[in-house]
């Protein structure tokens, strides 16, 4: 009966714990996602300004 007791409380540890890292990789799936967004735009930006700046120089 102890042997049992311990074997579910391992499977619930285990349970608990995969369901927390599964959710962190979650989160950080969208904060990466996010973040390249932001750095496309920014290269995007950047780089009409750095065309412009050009053009204005000619």
């Amino acid at each position: 009966m102890r042997a049992l007791l311990w074997v579910v409380g391992v499977v619930a540890g285990v349970l608990i714990l995969l369901g927390l890292i599964l959710e962190a990789v979650r989160w950080l799936i969208i904060i990466g996602l996010i973040a390249l967004v932001i750095v496309i735009v920014l290269g995007v930006v950047k780089g009409r300004q750095a065309m412009h700046h050009q053009r204005s120089r000619r």
